[in-house]
């Protein structure tokens, strides 16, 4: 069951195919299973803390079940994108038709993004364009330089556009995130081939290649279809990307880590990051919401992070918690109480 649980994403894939094959409230399946059915089973598993042994963590290293699991996902994501093109071709009500779109965001957010923020940390060249892979289906390639250059560099610190502020409600916080991260990585791309000595305008850019990936994407949907399932798609992403960002205003919300005298941060530690031992949404998101571990040591596989016990908790997991951040009071008045225990709250 240690490794079977990570298959749950297949629970996920399933209410996708009968949003797509369906319709009424059916097509919301994904939707009510990721934000309504997990909340209200997290409610019922205590949340769980344990960690695996040295000699555990030494056979799941080797494991390839883990990675195997992963790679799956690039052809299902892949499967589920075309699928949606031509599901949305149907005579569907406005209903429907935003159902179905918002089906196709879930799988865009948590399918596309997660696990390609997962195999983007990867040191395999492959591996990481499997990410790249899983990242354009969502429309979202910029973040893996950004992410890996930009926000595990400067989290919990104002130059970070990733790190929510304290009293900042996350509707204006994707907005800034995502404008930010954009522009970012564009710069961390430009600083990277001025070092090396490339020149901007080359293969070597990655910013370009993938701006042109995912034009290409887009005008290919365009002819092959239509302007509407273009339109349809690019919605679908625009869901998956705000997901991202309401999970980008959770994991770090009001955090900062300490300014040296030198005008230097701190190292990130474990406080630095929110952090979810909730067993339902740790499974479904491959582990992402032990995010005190993955910043403080980011090279970590997902199926070897740790609860550190100074890491600040949060209430519920990830669905849950991204639910409370879209009611701006509650969420303020539940999350300032608790950064009250942490000295480095903004």
């Amino acid at each position: 069951m240690k490794k079977l649980k990570y298959l749950s994403a297949s629970i996920l894939a399933s209410t996708a195919y009968i949003s797509f094959t369906s319709y009424g409230s059916w097509t919301y399946l994904p939707l009510i299973f990721s934000f309504v059915c997990i909340p209200l089973l997290e409610l019922f598993f205590k949340p769980n803390s344990r960690n695996l042994s040295i000699e555990e963590k030494q056979k799941v290293k080797k494991d390839p079940f883990f990675n195997i699991i992963l790679y799956t996902i690039i052809p299902l994501q892949i499967g589920f994108v075309i699928f949606f093109l031509f599901t949305i071709q149907e005579s569907l009500t406005t209903f429907e038709f935003i159902g179905r779109i918002s089906s196709l965001g879930v799988l865009c957010g948590i399918l596309g993004i997660n696990v390609g923020h997962e195999l983007g940390h990867r040191t395999s060249r492959f591996e990481r364009f499997l990410g790249e892979v899983l990242l354009l289906t969502s429309l979202e390639m910029h973040f893996l330089p950004y992410h890996n250059s930009g926000h595990h560099y400067n989290v919990a610190t104002p130059k970070d556009p990733a790190t929510a502020r304290k009293g900042e409600w996350v509707f204006t916080f994707w907005f800034r995130s995502q404008i930010g991260s954009y522009l970012q990585a564009w710069k961390i791309e430009a600083a990277k081939l001025k070092k090396k000595g490339n020149y901007f305008i080359s293969l070597s850019n990655r910013m370009l290649i993938y701006t042109f990936a995912q034009i290409t994407l887009l005008f290919t949907i365009y002819f092959v279809f239509d302007m509407k399932t273009m339109l349809a798609f690019t919605a679908a992403s625009l869901f998956g990307i705000a997901m991202l960002e309401t999970v980008n205003y959770i994991e770090h919300y009001g955090l900062l880590r300490k300014q040296k005298d030198n005008g230097n941060y701190e190292r990130v530690q474990p406080y630095h990051s929110w952090n979810s031992n909730h067993i339902v949404g740790r499974t479904i998101l491959f582990e992402l919401s032990r995010h005190s571990d993955h910043h403080y040591k980011a090279s970590k596989h997902y199926q070897l992070l740790d609860s550190t016990p100074n890491s600040p908790q949060m209430i519920t997991g990830y669905p849950g918690m991204m639910l409370l951040a879209l009611i701006p009071p509650l969420w303020f008045k539940i999350m300032h109480k608790k950064l009250k225990n942490y000295p480095n709250n903004q």
